[in-house]
């Protein structure tokens, strides 16, 4: 697999680069943001690892960029602890989120996990009357054509489709689809719950809400 890391810091990137090769991923190197939009329009990228703050264009900026034009996981570096930047950071669609100082094997075990949920969907296919899903090319259409969504909305009705017809509660969905700890209220589902609902238009009533549990995907045995 393919691996941008993206650090104005040329000693940071050599340390992730060295970790990352002795794993057997491809690294590709950038240092701001901008370079990294270049690369991610130039290859296929599997995951970015990305510093915030950089010259010439920041992390957070360049996410906004990217996800808009590709879904590409991506995990956050910053030396600031601020939970105001980490949930910026989640909202914008960032899979991980790590503070430096960071372990080089710590990060490792992190890009294996998104990179596991990421393609733990792969050759695969879901069909629901003019609905599919196509986990390999990460895309969703109705009647043919393409719905556009935010990464985390993508990563959501993946769950939910892989547990149809199963209550799920708000921090069963935080846990498995935002794979960090939330340490705030559950705003964060519930607000891409109802843009979900909304791109998905006539089939929005597949996401049914639980009173007092959460949410359940529900679909014909």
């Amino acid at each position: 697999m393919k691996i941008l890391v993206v650090d104005d810091e040329i000693g940071i990137r050599a340390v992730i680069k060295e970790y990352l090769e002795n794993e057997q991923y491809e690294v590709i190197e950038a240092e701001n943001g901008r370079e990294a939009i270049q690369v991610v329009e130039s290859h296929e990228i599997d995951l970015i690892i990305m510093d915030i703050m950089m010259p010439i264009m920041d992390g957070f900026t360049a996410c906004k960029e990217i996800i808009k034009k590709k879904r590409v996981p991506i995990i956050m570096l910053s030396a600031r602890t601020e939970e105001y930047d980490k949930l910026l950071g989640f909202d914008l669609g960032i899979d991980d989120y790590i503070t430096k100082p960071f372990s080089p094997k710590e990060l490792v075990a992190r890009v294996k996990a998104v990179l596991k949920r990421n393609t733990s969907y792969l050759n695969d296919i879901f069909t629901y009357n003019a609905l599919e899903v196509n986990f390999k090319a990460h895309t969703i259409t109705i009647d043919s054509k393409e719905i556009k969504t935010t990464p985390k909305e993508y990563e959501l009705l993946c769950f939910f489709i892989h547990n149809p017809n199963i209550a799920l509660s708000r921090e069963q969905l935080l846990s498995n689809v935002w794979g960090y700890d939330f340490f705030g209220d559950d705003r964060t589902v519930d607000t891409h719950i109802k843009m979900l609902r909304n791109n998905l238009g006539i089939y929005r009533d597949l996401i049914q809400t639980v009173r007092s549990v959460g949410y359940k995907f529900e679909i014909e045995k």
